[in-house]
């Protein structure tokens, strides 16, 4: 397996060429509001110029948020990201943004959303074909969304959600086991010692993973 962070696109065909249409996001995203770690990769069957507006379409540069995504994680063609900048004041009798497209006052406008929520997705996360992601969620590392979600709210480590809004399915593993997962941090581990524990992370058992972790 050529663990690659380096690599744009991270997929190679058997005839030799890559997958144009799944890359890894920090190869191709650098914007002052999203983070992203290595070997998270995403899939589009339109692949875009521009990776970062298709993913967090309403994410500005030097917005009051970010959008912050860990390493390993798997996301499908259509997700999307709201962040917290897309969001309209409600405290007035209309949602309509008249200071915004005045110069005059939008400085002031922009300055009353300071202090948004970033978004923030763990490691090890796969989002599903056409997930929306709502402002300020957090999903907890080894979590799966499910095709179609909406994600209104935080989701825990290692369990699956589906649905709009997004609903709790099952939980991955019994607790016991999510805290050892969480403890060893897998996704953290040097490349190498990742490849030679790749038969241990492809079955369910945590003691032959915790058997590969790097000894402190």
């Amino acid at each position: 397996m050529p663990l690659d962070p380096a690599l744009r696109h991270p997929l190679m065909l058997p005839d030799g060429s890559v997958l144009p249409d799944m890359v890894h996001l920090n190869r191709v995203i650098d914007h002052p509001n999203i983070q992203i770690g290595d070997f998270t990769y995403a899939n589009d069957f339109d692949p875009p110029q521009d990776w970062a507006a298709r993913l967090a379409p309403y994410l500005y540069r030097g917005a009051p948020e970010r959008l912050v995504i860990g390493r390993f994680c798997q996301i499908a063609h259509g997700v999307r990201f709201i962040t917290a900048s897309a969001n309209h004041a409600m405290d007035g009798l209309t949602t309509f943004p008249f200071p915004f497209f005045d110069p005059a006052t939008r400085e002031g406008y922009k300055a009353s959303f300071a202090g948004l929520p970033d978004t923030v997705v763990g490691h090890d996360v796969w989002i599903g074909h056409g997930a929306l992601v709502l402002p300020g969620v957090r999903i907890g590392s080894g979590a799966i969304i499910g095709a179609g979600a909406v994600v209104t709210r935080d989701v825990a480590p290692y369990t699956i959600v589906a649905g709009n809004p997004a609903r709790l399915v099952r939980r991955r593993f019994d607790p016991g086991t999510t805290d050892r997962l969480l403890a060893l941090s897998w996704w953290d581990w040097p490349p190498d010692r990742i490849r030679a524990a790749v038969p241990a992370l492809l079955q369910p058992d945590i003691a032959a993973l915790e058997r590969q972790a790097p000894q402190v």
